[in-house]
């Protein structure tokens, strides 16, 4: 195990699971993971191999004898026949026969119905009445010759669920993890390794899971298939229900005005609407009418009876085009069906997550870690609703005065839900919180720019905050940052076909130096102009894309023949790969007819020496050919830290992360378009600065 398991394992004993263990038991078994991970919790709660290895033994024979798959449902049906008593494990949705006034429960699986189910199991689990739950159930067969009478009865029933939990347990064991440990467990516990995400991509992970520990909160998130959008909703609580989004009315999701029966918001935390996103669905405008007052009030009316809810929404769908393009035709919203394309509508929600910057889930992704039962963690999100953490941040920070009372509100909701689950017990530093807060705003603000474009009568905001000491920030979208030539641009503009847009790249600078952005200014020329060189400073931040070796370094190598690389870091196979593709970008940028020295100064690899060697033989080997002469020595005294290019030109390029600036990707993948083009690579975040040596 990691140190992280260990720790993990040692302060919330019996609590965690390791997570890879889910895959080995569950099988054909279509159970949600929470379902899974609460057996599992029962026999496999621990560190002990031998333990581990009986457990899951258990857990699967549990489920070959108790879980009811539907093809095998009319043999499950004889066996209690038989037996008179039988145990299943099934999903169990009770209604109210007004005819007999008696409650009937239906076996989804099992598929049988008018099950006899008595008032006070109905009233100890009142969500049997609305879509229903997982359930362990004792299920008797007892035959009447009265027709009217069903066979079957529901003796005991009990919700596959954590019973209880010590909350002051769990925030005093939080305080013995750093916040880059706790994001971590975090992140296992939703069953991804960490090490495969950079911090900008784990907070945005995180941030699917602020509805469950927030009351109506209400987030969107649109964006490419495949990238996991919909499985926290699906998977991880049993508090969150997932809904297609075209298969809801107001009666299922509010109240049935007939029977005054209240919908889905008056008993899950969580309602997430799956595949929202389609011009092409419809949708009642009387729901989006009565979705925009609940989401604004927390209210909905049932007739002239106003009643309320906590419910948070989440709403998940796929987009059409990439981000340039939905920023120079439409908006960010524009995959929305027409009817929830409505400027009402989309300012209710609170934080716009780029589902754009979450990759597609690969295997590597998975952790075989350790991490919190789903379950247990799913009953302290929903004990910390209760609290409100919203004012937290501005013992550091004020928001600017010119953001809305309805986008601070947004904002603070963000940061509640933040802080709820990375210090529910406090201790957080400035550092920590402006951190978060920069999210949180950006999040809002990706909502309220693409209103501006919408609705021009939405004004202009500021997004900004301030610190105690009067030092103000200015916050950007990251799509604002890599495209302002669109992201700024009015859908009224007139187009000018005939002139070339050309990006010019400068810094602005903050307050702090530590929330630098990198800004682009579209220039129209008349011709693509030769990039001149010159001193400059640029900061690149987490998931930019649009970043290549050729941008950063091209125009600063030509005319060098002389170059020195000092890289202490060049060793596994992705550093040696960015390695050639640095001397390619000297080869794009010397003339023909120029032969080129690369010295390289790095550090040795003491455990895998040899390799490391045979990849710098093969860089040396392969760039000779195209007149780059490549050589390398190792710095013997293991002090260098310094990441850095120098050029016979006068040039030194100061380099915070050496050339190791993108984030994973597949590289084994020869149809990925980020294996073969640069730009195409989401970045870790890193600062470049460019120095012209003194004569």
């Amino acid at each position: 195990m990691t140190a992280l398991d260990d720790k993990i394992n040692s302060q919330f004993p019996g609590l965690v699971v390791r997570k890879d263990l889910v895959k080995q038991v569950k099988g054909n078994a279509i159970v949600p993971t929470y379902v899974l991970e609460y057996l599992l919790g029962q026999y496999c709660a621990t560190d002990d191999e031998a333990s581990i290895e009986s457990g899951i033994e258990t857990v699967k024979e549990i489920l070959r004898k108790h879980y009811v798959h539907r093809n095998e449902a009319n043999k499950v049906q004889s066996d209690i026949k038989e037996r008179g008593r039988y145990k299943v494990i099934d999903r169990i949705s009770v209604v109210l026969n007004e005819k007999t006034d008696a409650y009937e429960a239906v076996f989804e699986n099992l598929g049988i119905k008018k099950v006899a189910v008595d008032s006070v199991t109905v009233k100890e689990n009142p969500k049997l009445l609305v879509t229903g739950i997982w359930c362990i159930a004792d299920v008797q067969y007892e035959f009447s010759e009265d027709s009217r009478i069903s066979p079957w009865i529901l003796e005991h029933l009990k919700p596959i669920q954590i019973a209880n939990y010590d909350f002051y347990a769990f925030v005093t064991a939080r305080e013995e993890f750093t916040l880059d440990e706790w994001i971590d467990v975090l992140m296992q516990t939703i069953g991804f390794n960490p090490e495969a995400f950079g911090r900008r991509s784990k907070l945005l992970q995180l941030m699917r899971l602020i509805p469950y520990v927030e009351r109506n909160y209400n987030i969107i998130e649109l964006g490419p298939k495949g990238t996991g959008k919909s499985h926290i909703y699906s998977e991880f609580s049993p508090h969150g229900q997932l809904i297609s989004g075209g298969e809801i009315t107001v009666a299922k999701l509010f109240v049935n005005n007939s029977n005054g029966r209240i919908g889905l918001v008056g008993f899950w935390d969580v309602v997430a609407f799956d595949e929202f996103a389609g011009r092409d669905k419809t949708a009642n405008r009387a729901l989006v009418d009565i979705m925009k007052n609940y989401m604004a009030n927390k209210t909905f009316s049932r007739g002239v009876q106003t009643m309320g809810a906590e419910a948070s929404f989440a709403f998940v769908g796929n987009t059409d085009h990439n981000v340039p393009y939905m920023l120079k035709n439409s908006d960010l919203f524009e995959a929305l069906p027409v009817q929830f394309h409505d400027s009402a509508f989309i300012d209710r929600i609170h934080a716009y997550l780029p589902g754009w910057e979450v990759d597609v889930i690969r295997g590597e992704m998975f952790t075989s870690g350790y991490g919190f039962i789903v379950d247990y963690l799913a009953e302290i999100l929903r004990h910390l609703r209760s609290d409100d953490l919203s004012n937290r941040h501005q013992a550091f920070f004020s928001l600017s005065d010119s953001i809305s009372t309805r986008d601070r509100d947004a904002i603070n909701k963000t940061m509640s839900g933040l802080m709820k689950l990375l210090f529910p017990a406090g201790g957080e530093t400035q550092e920590e919180v402006e951190e978060l807060l920069k999210l949180a705003i950006e999040c809002r603000k990706r909502v309220k720019d693409q209103l501006k474009r919408i609705d021009a009568t939405y004004p202009v905001v500021e997004f900004s905050y301030m610190t105690k000491g009067g030092m103000k920030t200015s916050v950007q979208t990251l799509e604002e940052i890599q495209f302002p030539a669109f992201y700024h641009k009015s859908l009224s503009d007139d187009e000018d076909d005939g002139a070339v847009l050309e990006e010019h790249v400068q810094t602005e600078t903050t307050s702090s130096p530590s929330v630098q952005n990198t800004v682009r200014t579209a220039t129209k020329v008349d011709t693509p102009a030769e990039p001149t060189p010159s001193e400059d400073h640029v900061v690149v931040s987490e998931n930019q894309k649009g970043i290549s070796f050729d941008k950063l370094f091209g125009s600063h190598l030509r005319g060098a023949t002389e170059i020195k690389l000092t890289d202490p870091y060049l060793r596994v196979f992705h550093q040696m790969r960015n390695l050639m593709e640095f001397i390619e970008t000297v080869v794009k940028f010397k003339a023909p007819e120029d032969d080129v020295t690369v010295h390289i100064l790095t550090s040795p690899d003491d455990m895998r020496m040899e390799q490391q060697v045979q990849y710098l033989e093969q860089v040396q080997l392969n760039a000779e050919a195209a007149g780059v002469r490549v050589t390398w020595e190792f710095d013997g005294t293991g002090t260098i830290h310094a990441r850095h290019i120098i050029t016979n030109t006068g040039w030194k390029i100061l380099l915070d992360r050496g050339l190791d600036i993108f984030q994973r990707f597949e590289m084994n993948d020869a149809f990925n378009l980020a294996n073969r083009i640069q730009e195409q690579r989401a970045c870790k975040a890193f600062e470049v600065t460019y120095v012209r040596a003194a004569n």
